[in-house]
């Protein structure tokens, strides 16, 4: 390609609506431009990495026996009403009327319309397992849509849905696509981590989300230092910790301690460390239960575990009235001492291994100094309830330790079960000619918000460092002076050459300083850039610089030709 005759509209200022690194580096290197919040229009460079990366998902699907099809964006309500999610969705769910007054969305995902046409269409356990796929434009409208791709309204997304006659061959299916998802992205060549995740909206039984490691990453994720183990920090386990064994239980006393709200303030006051503390913390669902949790005072409470083991769909702090109403107590000298009203209790399990510890009173001012768990409060139940923390013991191996990452959702694998086939009546015949419900499970990939996240975790200063594989040309080939006719036949024939051996390459013809050249290549973020000029030319020579490295060689032409074959191919995994 050409530059002079390709349409690559780079900008040199930052946009000043821009807020994450991708954002602004997509807009500055004419990728996208925004049409409306949280809508983009693909640029022509932008589209070809977004087709590179489908290439590759596409390939592995394939290779995974997944067989691609194509949905409607425009989805009929009743089926969403029949699976629950027309009114439980929320607002995030486009809704229009057609001319006949009829009720539809635009799909933000197509787990209804799967199910739909599969019970319309598979009737025996002969005809499964079986997996589709697509990829198609989904619409979520985003509250508050930001950070260009990263997350936006409209997006581009491959979703898979795989269905099984039972548990067990769900799980083959569900692994299957794990696997796949490992090889697209260790083919994009990013540092990504397939984390355990909460299931969320989409509901079913197991999940893992496929993080891009990167500093910018909305995401907390934990992984082991000696292990596989890796979670998102709302799923993330923590090992239990010890008991304390061998010290003497001390009498329960209650101590003023006026003001004293924060385990902070009560931890100083009292001379103790907020680890010897214990903080009481109300919650509520939206049908108006209530529950209290207690966890070691230098722990997070992690809602998501405790909605989860409530069976909650939502999950609230309660108000200050109604704390009052349950402990009788304002709020910062809460404790599971002397309630008013009877609520279920939770400990996390980090308070089984407190001594002599501090807990409110339930009375304004006061705490009791030396409880203890067991002979002083008992808790309905002890769970996991807090987020793990960098140095945690892993919940899975003896040695290793749990380490913080910041990372970026780019994919995310669901056992569904039979959420959506049991509410769509979704049955096959078995061998035996009974009824049964199919099991499913989904498989999501963010196409434009993984090219994205490529850019977050591949920069500089100067611009994008693309991955050679999705890369939206392997090489670019600039010609310094394209005014003297020697250097310019130079550079072409080197060009032809090079897309003779199948590597795509940006030829930089254009008649501009050749700083201007450099820094537009550096900007697009190109993997390799050979530069023609009329010095190295009488040397026979040209300039081959590697952008991830920064590497420059000085190297005979034909040999360069050689060393970016040979490093194209390397990438692509196609190499001798």
């Amino acid at each position: 390609m050409f530059y002079s005759r390709y349409f690559i509209p780079t900008v040199k200022e930052t946009p000043s609506d821009a807020e994450v690194i991708s954002h602004q580096l997509m807009l500055r290197a004419g990728m996208i431009r925004k049409l409306a919040a949280g809508i983009y229009n693909y640029l022509p460079l932008g589209l070809r990495s977004i087709r590179k990366f489908e290439a590759i998902v596409r390939e592995e699907m394939n290779r995974a026996d997944a067989i691609e099809m194509l949905m409607p964006s425009v989805q009929p309500a009743e089926l969403w009403q029949e699976s629950g999610r027309w009114t439980f969705y929320g607002k995030e769910l486009l809704r229009f009327k057609d001319r006949k007054d009829n009720d539809f969305c635009m799909g933000p995902t197509h787990e209804e319309v799967i199910t739909d046409m599969v019970r319309r269409e598979i009737k025996s356990y002969r005809q499964m397992p079986i997996n589709f796929y697509q990829i198609q434009t989904k619409f979520r409208d985003e509250i508050r849509p930001r950070f260009g791709l990263m997350r936006g309204r409209e997006f581009i997304m491959k979703d898979a849905y795989s269905f099984d006659v039972d548990s067990a061959a769900a799980d083959g299916s569900y692994n299957k696509m794990f696997n796949a998802y490992h090889r697209i992205f260790e083919r994009c060549g990013l540092n990504f981590r397939a984390v355990e995740a909460d299931t969320g909206s989409i509901g079913g039984s197991s999940s893992h989300e496929f993080m891009v490691l990167a500093d910018s990453g909305e995401d907390a994720i934990v992984s082991c230092d000696a292990c596989r183990y890796a979670a998102n920090v709302e799923k993330a386990e923590a090992r239990p910790l010890q008991p304390t064994v061998g010290v003497e239980l001390l009498s329960l006393e209650k101590k003023a301690t006026p003001e004293m709200k924060t385990i902070v303030d009560v931890a100083a006051f009292l001379g103790m460390s907020t680890d010897k503390t214990i903080k009481t913390l109300v919650y509520a669902s939206d049908a108006g239960e209530f529950v209290m949790a207690i966890l070691r005072g230098d722990h997070e409470l992690n809602e998501i575990k405790l909605k989860n083991s409530m069976g909650w769909d939502e999950i609230r702090m309660a108000t200050e009235e109604e704390i009052l109403q349950i402990t009788g107590s304002p709020i910062g000298f809460l404790g599971p001492l002397g309630l008013k009203r009877p609520v279920p209790v939770l400990a996390d399990l980090a308070v089984q291994s407190l001594a002599n510890t501090v807990i409110g009173a339930n009375e304004k001012d006061m705490h009791y100094i030396n409880a203890n768990p067991g002979r002083d409060f008992a808790p309905d139940r002890y769970i996991d309830l807090r987020n793990v923390q960098s140095g945690d013991a892993c919940p899975r191996c003896e040695n290793g330790k749990l380490e913080m990452w910041r990372g970026i959702e780019v994919g995310h694998v669901f056992k569904l079960g039979t959420k959506y086939s049991q509410a769509l009546n979704a049955t096959y015949l078995d061998a035996d000619g009974k009824e049964q419900t199919i099991f499913m499970g989904c498989y999501g990939i963010g196409i434009g918000r993984t090219v994205a996240a490529a850019i977050e975790q591949n920069h500089d200063e100067n611009g994008i460092i693309f991955p050679l594989p999705i890369a939206p040309f392997h090489c670019s080939v600039v010609a310094v002076n394209a005014k003297d006719a020697g250097v310019m036949a130079a550079a072409e024939e080197i060009y032809f050459k090079l897309e003779k051996l199948g590597i795509e390459v940006l030829f930089d013809d254009r008649d501009e300083r050749p700083g201007v050249k450099f820094k537009d290549n550096d900007l697009i973020g190109i993997p390799l850039r050979l530069v023609v000029g009329s010095k190295g030319l009488a040397e026979g020579k040209i300039e081959l610089k590697v952008r991830k490295t920064g590497e420059v060689l000085q190297l005979p032409i034909e040999a360069a030709i050689e060393q970016v074959r040979q490093l194209v191919a390397d990438a692509l995994g196609c190499g001798n």
